[in-house]
């Protein structure tokens, strides 16, 4: 029997997991459902945003959904030391997963290109999937120090982290149109060089049946908002993904409905991309398409279920036509929207 432990956390997180964990045990009910805590409502309880107990429990199941962790900017979490505020949790957990590999597909949902920034014609074209590399670079790279007046911070790599998130990258734009777009500085930085050389050596002796191009950050940026059909699978490092990502995530309209996959050679982490929102929690009128939109990949990635995952895909987008929570304009509830999915998977 396969095993997801839930982890909702903070703000917003506990009503959007509410939602998804409903849709989940109505697809598959012989899936085991294990909840554990994660960021500041575990520090509150245990003293640490990542307790040991729930560091057991992911390690020994099959995948995790997350929520959200953190809170305000004005929370006491935010003036406790670095390793005990609420997103050293979420990090803490990544390392102890290993998943070195984040996706997150971004796509205009039919019906909603009004919601974007972008012209409805430039909206239709996005359909974009963003694997960034997730436990290497500035966030991890141990060689950082603040000395004085002065402090520093060091992008590093090796050939093997570059080649493994490579290779996601690669099989997943043989699941699309075969084009990848490799995304780096390599005209400033001798560690995008490497990345570039590494890209371009797996594209000449494993992947040629793959389209490959190397941009800059800064030119992918710009077209990305500009010419957004140009892209259909990117890969990059943690920095630069961290940014592109949160760019890309304004097009579709509301973070809301974006879901995220995190993989490694263990458990798969799934979240959506949105924060805590603790302005809202408690109201009940949190989106929860993205975080019903994680399981669907949960399901996809972890568990070997693409047909249930295709099915939660196309019920989010048939409840949209006419149910829409305050982010997209409209006025119905969390729980609503939930049901509303549920509707279209024909559960009574």
């Amino acid at each position: 029997m396969s095993k997801v432990v839930v982890l909702a956390g903070d703000g917003i997180g506990p009503e959007v997991c509410a939602s998804a964990v409903q849709v989940l045990q109505h697809l598959a009910p012989d899936v085991q459902i294990e909840h554990a805590l994660l960021g500041g409502g575990a520090y509150d309880l245990t003293g640490s945003p990542f307790p040991g107990a729930t560091r057991e429990a992911v390690l020994a199941c099959d995948a995790v959904l997350l929520g959200t962790v953190g809170g305000a900017q004005n929370s006491p979490w935010n003036s406790l030391p670095r390793a005990l505020r609420p997103e050293s949790g979420l990090l803490q957990l990544r390392q102890a997963l290993g998943v070195f590999a984040n996706l997150r597909p971004v796509k205009v949902m039919p019906g909603l290109e009004d919601l974007s920034p972008l012209r409805s014609d430039l909206a239709r074209q996005v359909d974009v999937l963003i694997v960034r590399e997730l436990l290497g670079g500035a966030y991890f790279d141990p060689r950082r120090a603040i000395e004085g007046e002065h402090a520093y911070n060091t992008i590093g790599y090796s050939k093997s982290e570059v080649d493994r998130v490579a290779r996601v990258a690669f099989e997943a734009a043989r699941t699309r149109q075969h084009r990848l777009t490799s995304v780096d500085k390599a005209n400033v930085l001798e560690v995008s060089e490497l990345w570039r050389g590494v890209v371009q050596n797996l594209r000449d002796t494993e992947y040629t049946d793959v389209k490959l191009e190397h941009e800059y950050v800064d030119s992918v940026a710009m077209l990305l908002v500009k010419t957004p059909g140009r892209y259909d699978v990117i890969v990059t490092e943690n920095l630069f993904g961290d940014i592109l990502s949160d760019l890309a995530a304004v097009i579709p309209g509301s973070l809301g409905v974006m879901p995220s996959a995190s993989l490694g050679d263990g458990p798969g982490l799934y979240e959506p991309i949105h924060g805590s929102a603790p302005d809202i929690a408690g109201k009940g009128v949190a989106n929860p398409v993205g975080t019903i939109l994680s399981v669907a990949m949960l399901l996809r990635h972890s568990l070997g279920r693409d047909a249930e995952a295709s099915r939660i895909e196309a019920a989010v987008q048939q409840a949209l036509a006419t149910v829409r929570t305050p982010d997209l304009g409209g006025s119905h509830s969390t729980a609503q929207m939930g049901a509303a999915v549920l509707a279209e998977l024909g559960a009574g």
